[in-house]
């Protein structure tokens, strides 16, 4: 009887290790519907195979932001605003709000927050308030835009200054009352004569009381003159000499010097001669004023 041969199974060992999962596995951010949370580990996933695989949720990468109200005169906006953006970007999403530009806003918020700050770092917190203080380009423009009874009065006001002297109702009054002097020098338009070594005469003031004005050089003053009095002027106090023909008698002219800082305290001089005009001007107030 042929003796049978024992076979023997030859078993290749079984390595348990598990297999490492690759890194798609690893980097997964969701769990698997075969795959389990472990309840010690909320962070991570539990396998069929027993192995918690961590996950990586992104939390860390998400925006910090903050609710807080925008306050502009009587108006309050609810902002949603990233902690880490600065006071700058939140000047420009408040442009849009509010129609204040960005460059005329002033953000108050313990203080004046300056454009470089974050609002982590200005401390900003769920429910806090910034103040903004700025005027919108059409509140600058309707403050600056003169309103039609101011235009009225500066038009009233220009024509009034481009309104002849002796044209002017003050003047012109005096002028009709009192007339021309009989006495009067005579006068000589577009002529410049240098001042006569007699006194100036001739002339009347807005009370038509006779006038002289005598130039003494030599004490730099002016006397002026009437029946009454003399007066002796300084001429460094005067302040301003102006004069104009006289319409309809251009060989003379009607003069206003200047006593006091207002326009208020010129000394009305009427039937000045025209060729002593600048002279007059020239030694009173020197070559070099422009008047």
């Amino acid at each position: 009887m042929a003796s049978t041969a024992d076979t023997t199974e030859v078993c290749t060992p079984v390595d348990d290790t598990q297999t490492e999962l690759n890194e798609e596995d690893l980097t997964s951010n969701t769990c698997s519907n075969n795959d389990t949370k472990p309840a010690n580990d909320p962070g991570g996933c539990l396998t069929d195979t027993g192995k918690i695989v961590t996950q990586e949720t992104g939390d860390q990468n998400i925006e910090e932001r903050v609710n807080f109200k925008v306050i502009y005169n009587k108006s309050k906006y609810d902002v949603n605003f990233g902690l880490d953006e600065t006071v700058k970007e939140l000047k420009e999403h408040i442009q849009t709000l509010t129609g204040v530009p960005q460059a005329m806003q002033k953000l108050m918020f313990r203080g004046l927050a300056k454009d470089e700050l974050t609002l982590r770092e200005l401390k900003v917190t769920k429910g806090a308030k910034i103040m903004v203080v700025g005027s919108t380009l059409n509140d600058v423009l309707s403050v600056s835009a003169p309103s039609k009874k101011e235009l009225a009065e500066a038009a009233k006001a220009e024509a009034s200054a481009k309104e002849p002297f002796s044209e002017m109702k003050q003047h012109k009054k005096v002028l009709d009352k009192y007339g021309k002097p009989e006495d009067i020098t005579p006068g000589y338009r577009n002529r410049k004569e240098p001042l006569p070594t007699v006194p100036l005469s001739g002339m009347y003031n807005k009370s038509g009381g006779k006038v002289r004005l005598t130039f003494k050089l030599e004490s730099d003053q002016l006397w002026i003159g009437t029946k009454e009095r003399t007066d002796k002027i300084p001429m460094n106090s005067i302040k301003a000499v102006v004069s104009e023909p006289i319409k309809g008698h251009e060989d003379y002219h009607l003069m206003g010097i200047q006593l006091g800082p207002t326009e208020a305290s010129r000394y009305w001089i009427y039937w000045v001669p025209a060729q002593y005009a600048d002279s007059v001007k020239d030694s009173i107030l020197g070559k070099w004023q422009f008047f």
